[in-house]
């Protein structure tokens, strides 16, 4: 179903089915736009009462399709409302009308540079968006499942920051078991590994007297997903894998992704990292084993 607009008003044409456009609406051109690994990304220009608009529509025939879409749509809308100058605007998503193994999603058109981000621009983006964001019930999760790339999120609420990063760890490791087989060596170093590691960085944040709250973090944060709008020269965030957890800098870790350790520094000026502060490197290495 899609999120606004009566599916069986949906259009279809020149074979992609425009799904939830207004009935009015002309395609005047469609253009192959973009390079998704997981998705095919087209430039749709629409005339509509009079007026001609642009959309990004993104078209996706995987398995849990209708999922990936929903969760792109709902984590859009997310950063959306916390940074509203700083993230693209989802308008709709849906299965085709055409073809029930596809769906979509659909925001506006914009012209995006893959020039890197300054360091201080990009450390003032995420600042707002991890110092007014807030978890609707206090938890870690998220209240849709979501996808890193086509990898399944573990986005069941859980009360600990452990508990939740615990649970995707193991869920990652399952999905490679999936499609490389079983590998009982590896497994083993994987149970000391959540029995003494994890623990050792991660409990620390929510015992001893300390606690963090769970704040919107963008979960697959590189420069592909993070570009200048050439119109308002702003930063724009998209392709996210949201979560309600703890802060992640890890993107920033790889030196292949061209964050430097000006944007850590940057945004540890602006955000200082949480206690065990001694333990930031060490938690900061943990997130990136996820990269």
């Amino acid at each position: 179903m899609t999120t606004e607009l009566d599916p069986a008003k949906s259009i279809a044409k020149a074979g992609l089915g425009y799904s939830a456009l207004p009935p009015d609406a002309e395609v005047i051109s469609k253009k192959p736009h973009g390079k998704g690994s997981w998705s095919t990304g087209y430039k749709l220009e629409v005339k509509s009462e009079g007026l001609v608009c642009s959309y990004f529509l993104k078209i996706l025939q995987r398995p849990r399709h209708a999922e990936l879409a929903k969760g792109e749509f709902e984590i859009q809308k997310e950063l959306h409302k916390y940074l509203p100058g700083n993230a693209s605007v989802p308008i709709r998503y849906g299965t085709l009308a055409s073809d029930p193994t596809s769906s979509f999603f659909r925001t506006a058109f914009l012209n995006l540079s893959e020039e890197v981000a300054g360091p201080a621009q990009l450390a003032e983006v995420l600042k707002k968006l991890h110092g007014t964001s807030v978890s609707p019930n206090g938890r870690f999760g998220f209240h849709v499942p979501t996808f890193n790339g086509v990898v399944p999120v573990v986005n069941d609420w859980c009360d600990t920051w452990e508990e939740w990063f615990t649970c995707q760890l193991r869920s990652d490791i399952e999905w490679e078991h999936s499609i490389r087989g079983p590998d009982p060596e590896f497994d083993a170093t994987a149970d000391e590994f959540f029995e003494k590691v994890v623990p050792r960085l991660l409990r620390p944040l929510q015992t001893g007297g300390r606690s963090i709250e769970p704040v919107l973090v963008h979960g697959d944060f590189w420069p592909g997903n993070v570009q200048i709008d050439e119109t308002t020269q702003r930063i724009v965030l998209f392709d996210a894998c949201c979560c309600y957890g703890h802060i992640d800098l890890a993107m920033m870790r790889e030196p292949r992704y061209h964050f430097t350790g000006e944007h850590v520094s940057k945004y540890l000026e602006a955000i200082p990292p949480s206690e065990p502060v001694a333990d930031f490197d060490d938690r900061n290495a943990l997130y990136a084993m996820k990269v």
